[in-house]
């Protein structure tokens, strides 16, 4: 039986428990359950504190999970990331008082950085010759400079809001970018046929979230240029209709691109263009 561990609460657990459920697994009905048991699909999940998945993959008993590629590399393990995710994208940044002289990378030298991620800010700071105090606190890191901890943070940024309302500006390049990713144990084997259906379900997931399935007619004499403008993976289904002139198409295309695909189709001589959504693929 496989075991999967995924976030019981923040920012990542809402997103991976729906593709999961997208995926056709088992989830929990109840908060307070830990561990739920999916025998049809055979794997056993565990809803676990974010901060500890990576520990347990990359140390214990459990053979996959989701987390951030953030706590993966903060956690020091020897979990090994299998496959991003698409959601969770977060930037991790330098940020110091309004009115400090901190403005570059070689300024951190000597100083206090505050974080929760001190593996990771550590060994960024090693990697680029610098040599700082990680501060480690468990969250609330903005007010650590206020309140005297810390002379500058490291933390996840979207908007910097919460920063800039505690007089806190963002300087230097990002440390990374992070993202949800399915991570695996390093001893579980790459061809293990469980991981593989896992795998497949999830990027099936995935795609389905990326692409819808666009039909269109069009006159024979311009399919080529219609194919031309929706390509798909392999190649469009083109079937003949009642009226001979015409064939019948159907393609996936990228759900970012859908309009401006319709006025491209529609320009080449395209009609009837109608746009499904996706539940779930293989590709």
């Amino acid at each position: 039986m496989l075991r999967i561990a995924v976030p019981n609460k923040g920012m990542l657990s809402e997103p991976a428990w729906n593709m999961l459920a997208e995926a056709g697994y088992r989830l929990r009905t109840n908060p307070r359950q830990l561990v739920v048991q999916d025998p049809d699909n055979d794997i056993e999940l565990f809803y676990l504190r974010p901060l500890d998945i990576a520990v347990y993959v990359g140390r214990g008993a459990i053979d996959v999970g989701i987390t951030g590629e953030d706590l993966l590399k903060n956690s020091g393990t020897e979990a090994i990331e299998h496959l991003p995710l698409g959601f969770g994208a977060s930037t991790f940044r330098f940020a110091a008082p309004n009115e400090s002289p901190i403005s570059k990378l070689e300024d951190i030298q000597g100083k206090r950085v505050a974080t929760t991620f001190d593996k990771l800010v550590q060994d960024y700071l090693t990697d680029h010759g610098i040599t700082a105090e990680t501060i480690h606190l468990d969250g609330a890191v903005e007010s650590s400079v206020q309140l005297g901890v810390a002379d500058l943070i490291a933390d996840v940024v979207s908007t910097g809001t919460t920063l800039r309302n505690a007089g806190l500006r963002i300087f230097a390049e990002p440390l990374m970018h992070s993202e949800a990713c399915l991570i695996r144990s390093p001893r579980l084997d790459t061809n293990d046929p469980r991981l593989a259906v896992l795998s497949r379900r999830l990027q099936g997931v995935l795609t389905a979230h990326q692409y819808v399935l666009m039909d269109y007619d069009i006159p024979i004499s311009k399919v080529a240029a219609a194919v031309a403008v929706t390509p798909g993976f392999e190649s469009p289904t083109i079937s003949p209709l009642h009226d001979k002139q015409w064939n019948a198409v159907r393609v996936m295309v990228p759900k970012a691109k859908v309009n401006q695909l319709m006025d491209d189709l529609y320009e080449v001589g395209a009609r009837g263009i109608i746009v499904t959504a996706l539940q779930a693929s293989r590709i």
